[in-house]
């Protein structure tokens, strides 16, 4: 059933305008008496049938309200180290599918990909956008936040304030599987490198302020591989995910 995100829920019908009202009225062809799902982004939604549907503004009424089933009760942020722009597109997607809760950018000391502030501010547009058609997709009940690019060090100790913080790193001290199952709730965190993956001087920084460096295992993981296996492990481990 299509999903569209709006304001509020909570009222006996909504009025959606502008592209989405278009995209029903036109690209889906939706008529009078149809069903979609409405999301406020804070996790509610609503099934609702259409009263009135036109390009320019579709009405409908809301018949039932719920918590979103496909929202994970786990809050998960993702620090990612920047990479080549493709592959960022790519791990925010794929991160959003998988249930993450925001993706903050990370400037670090080997990432290739170095834009400065106008170039990042168009990239980020572009960031949100997929965020949101990710979301969409994956009947997400929220829209995860592609947060402002931050230095390595503002970012270490902004993911520290989680109460599970991991730091992945090829030389680890702990693997994910005894972290997460030493886990006692609360959000967790995580930072994943780029290409080139962190500095020694690096790791040492986020285990001197409370990060937990952990192993996804012997193999060397890509920049773009690394954070959907670990999100992966994580939301699995966390009962997120069901196999």
């Amino acid at each position: 059933m299509p999903r569209f995100f709006v304001d509020s829920v909570e009222g006996d019908f909504v009025e959606i305008n502008g592209e989405d009202a278009r995209h029903i009225a036109l690209s889906l062809r939706m008529k009078n008496g149809e069903h979609l799902v409405l999301c406020d982004g804070k996790g509610r939604e609503a099934d609702a049938v259409i009263r009135e549907a036109f390009p320019e503004s579709v009405v409908l009424d809301v018949v039932e309200r719920k918590d979103s089933a496909a929202e994970p009760k786990t809050e998960v942020v993702l620090y990612q180290a920047l990479p080549k722009f493709d592959k960022l597109e790519y791990i925010v997607q794929k991160s959003v599918e998988l249930g993450v809760s925001k993706i903050v950018p990370v400037l670090t000391s080997r990432c290739i990909s170095r834009p400065d502030e106008k170039t990042m501010k168009k990239k980020l547009e572009r960031l949100r956008k997929i965020s949101d058609e990710a979301a969409k997709q994956s009947g997400r009940g929220k829209l995860p936040e592609v947060g402002e690019m931050l230095t390595f060090k503002n970012a270490v100790l902004k993911m520290c304030e989680a109460e599970t913080p991991i730091f992945f790193f090829e030389h680890a001290e702990y693997p994910l599987r005894e972290i997460m199952a030493k886990r006692g709730g609360g959000t967790i965190s995580m930072m994943v490198g780029s290409e080139g993956g962190f500095s020694d001087e690096e790791a040492a920084f986020a285990a001197e302020h409370g990060a937990l460096i952990a192993s996804l295992g012997p193999r060397i993981l890509r920049c773009e591989t690394a954070p959907v296996a670990a999100l992966s492990a994580i939301m699995y481990a966390a009962g997120e995910m069901e196999l």
